[in-house]
């Protein structure tokens, strides 16, 4: 589903899929902050301490944070800002939870294993700390869609599932897994593949293999590109059978899917692109 790990925006990854003509380095990288980001959130998205972003982009008090700031996210070459930040490649996205009230005994692990979520998508979505303790009556959010309502007393009715708000593709044209369900992101450039964890990623088409390495908040990823102008990028891949300057056939593997962070299941990031232009995943052409 559209998701996000502890904040409210997906980087798009832009930059690799050629639609912006100009390239970006791990320095460039730039967080628009989102309704519902704190400094902890945002720190854990990108793996670095809340004190080093708070340092790197001046910020004296967390509790300060605005919805549209621009935060710089530092790398190990990078040096504090002194000036305004670079151009951002990053697209707010509107993610799918719904709210759930806490009963008395209800613990964070205990929402999280009957929510079939991970404990730490569920910390993160909500901005708790490792340490956090529910209060009874708080609301806090679960990744997801709200589930189906429960049979009115005396009465029985078929099972059905949770309906989702979110825009879905047919499952049943080839995907680069087995593919359980497929959910477009909220700006409709990209869908997420639902699979099973470990499963092989077979790419839609053959090609060159024109980047095949980690990208931040996204795992292994991998872009290949066709000589017919398309660029495929499948994200949230465990480990990558696949290296940088490889030709490939469709059908080849380019990797195992992993757990994406932000829904805590194997879902794969699946964005295409031709000639710099967003192309809808299940219309793009399989070679």
């Amino acid at each position: 589903m559209v998701y996000r790990r502890s904040i409210k925006s997906l980087v798009l990854l832009a930059a690799l899929l050629g639609l912006f003509s100009y390239s970006i380095s791990a320095e460039d990288l730039v967080h628009m902050v989102a309704k519902g980001d704190t400094i902890y959130s945002i720190s854990r998205l990108y793996k670095i301490s809340q004190e080093e972003l708070m340092r790197f982009n001046n910020i004296a008090d967390a509790s300060k944070l605005q919805t549209g700031m621009r935060l710089v996210i530092p790398s190990r070459t990078s040096s504090p800002r002194t000036d305004s930040p670079p151009v951002v490649i990053v697209a707010p996205a509107a993610p799918v939870y719904f709210l759930y009230t806490v009963s008395k005994n209800d613990t964070l692990y205990s929402i999280a294993r009957s929510r079939g979520v991970t404990l730490q998508a569920l910390r993160d979505l909500n901005g708790f700390s490792k340490n956090y303790v529910l209060k009874t009556g708080e609301k806090i959010k679960i990744p997801g869609a709200a589930p189906a309502p429960a049979a009115t007393a005396g009465k029985t009715s078929p099972k059905t599932p949770a309906h989702s708000t979110a825009k879905t593709a047919d499952t049943s044209i080839r995907w680069p897994v087995a593919a359980k369900e497929v959910l477009y992101m909220s700006s409709n450039t990209g869908v997420l593949v639902s699979g099973r964890e470990s499963e092989s990623i077979k790419s839609l088409s053959g090609g060159v293999v024109v980047h095949a390495s980690p990208w931040r908040g996204y795992g292994n990823v991998a872009v290949v590109e066709t000589d017919e102008g398309y660029r495929y990028l499948y994200g949230s891949c465990e480990t990558l059978s696949v290296r940088k300057g490889d030709s490939i056939e469709p059908g080849t593997e380019l990797g195992k899917l992993g757990i994406y962070p932000a829904s805590g299941k194997p879902d794969l990031v699946l964005i295409v692109s031709h000639n710099g232009s967003p192309v809808d995943p299940a219309k793009a052409p399989r070679f």
